[in-house]
């Protein structure tokens, strides 16, 4: 009976991707960007400081970081000029430094170069594939608190702040949340993976969210090396199955799903992270129709907002749909600003 149970349960969700019922649609499948940023290799090569540099893939954050506060002003602006890709993607290089080499790079690119206008602070730039893209609202090197928005399905360098659904983009939530929370935090919108396409199979398997669990992990350690508070990190959608991937490792106050389909996790203690774990779904996301399940590769197991998970419930009555949970005037963008800041959330201590 209980064989007989799963399987009936791996049918429904297999339907479910591939029919595009409880509100899924199709997708292409992607191929999910990894290793180092462009132009490592001419970095490998380079010896103009007359020793070798920090390798990009091999070494830790901390490593890069101390790397920088050995060089001279003059040796810094030697490596933006000659590799702008490299320093501006590097995690644990110095964040100003970073801002000055993605504008370069953004601006030598035709299809991004508003990313380069005055008093954008781009902390991550990649244009290869669908694009990558880490912007920053607010003052990263002020900050008593720093926050980290990631975001699920369909977002990418092209997507990452279009108009039709100001907030379901990543620049969009992190723009809302930072309005809200106030200028004594910082939020960074991190595209830094390659998201599915639709809600097919990519988006119903955790083979996307493996490769993004490690970049995701990587930059925060960046933030971390660099001096940074380890940050508040907000996982939409597909975004919490990263989140849940990376949770053992990523450095993180908290960790705040919304519009989950599941962190591949039966619980939080599953997750083993020291991060306080919050949970948010409104009655009408589409997401609640999807099977909370895990069987042979498929779902993503428990539902985060399920007692039973045990994470703490945020209040989301009032957004509307699966992305509106970021909009002015909801409890779930009032909660998501009260952790964002550190304080009490619906008046209870954290």
């Amino acid at each position: 009976m209980r064989r007989y149970a799963r399987t009936v349960v791996a049918f429904a969700l297999a339907t479910s991707v591939v029919t595009g019922t409880a509100g899924w649609v199709s997708g292409d499948a992607q191929q999910a960007l990894t290793g180092p940023p462009p132009g490592t290799a001419s970095w490998r090569a380079d010896r103009a400081l007359g020793a070798e540099l920090p390798d990009p893939e091999r070494a830790a954050p901390a490593e890069v970081a101390a790397f920088f506060d050995g060089l001279s002003a003059r040796e810094r602006q030697l490596l933006l000029l000659r590799h702008p890709s490299v320093v501006g993607n590097l995690d644990g290089a110095p964040l100003e430094l970073r801002y000055r080499a993605n504008s370069l790079a953004a601006a030598d690119d035709p299809r991004y170069r508003s990313l380069a206008a005055p008093g954008r602070r781009i902390l991550a730039f990649d244009p290869r594939g669908r694009g990558q893209v880490a912007e920053v609202f607010g003052n990263l090197r002020s900050a008593h608190r720093v926050s980290v928005v990631v975001p699920g399905s369909d977002n990418d360098a092209g997507t990452f702040d279009r108009e039709s659904d100001v907030y379901g983009t990543p620049a969009g939530m992190a723009k809302s949340l930072y309005a809200q929370a106030g200028p004594s935090t910082a939020v960074i919108a991190w595209t830094g993976y390659t998201t599915p396409v639709g809600i097919g199979v990519d988006a119903a398997t955790g083979r996307l969210a493996e490769a993004g669990a490690g970049r995701l992990t990587r930059f925060a350690e960046g933030l971390t090396a660099d001096g940074l508070p380890e940050p508040v990190v907000f996982c939409h959608s597909y975004g919490s199955v990263v989140c849940g991937l990376a949770a053992h490792r990523l450095p993180a106050t908290d960790l705040v799903v919304l519009g989950s389909p599941g962190m591949r996790a039966d619980d939080v203690d599953a997750l083993r992270t020291r991060a306080t774990v919050w949970a948010a779904k409104d009655p009408t996301d589409w997401i609640d129709d999807v099977p909370s399940v895990r069987f042979a590769g498929l779902g993503h197991g428990t539902d985060p907002t399920d007692p039973t998970f045990g994470a703490r419930r945020i209040p989301s009555d009032d957004a509307r749909g699966h992305t509106g949970y970021f909009a002015p005037g909801t409890d779930s963008l009032r909660a998501f600003a009260a952790i964002a800041r550190g304080t009490s959330v619906g008046g209870a201590a954290r």
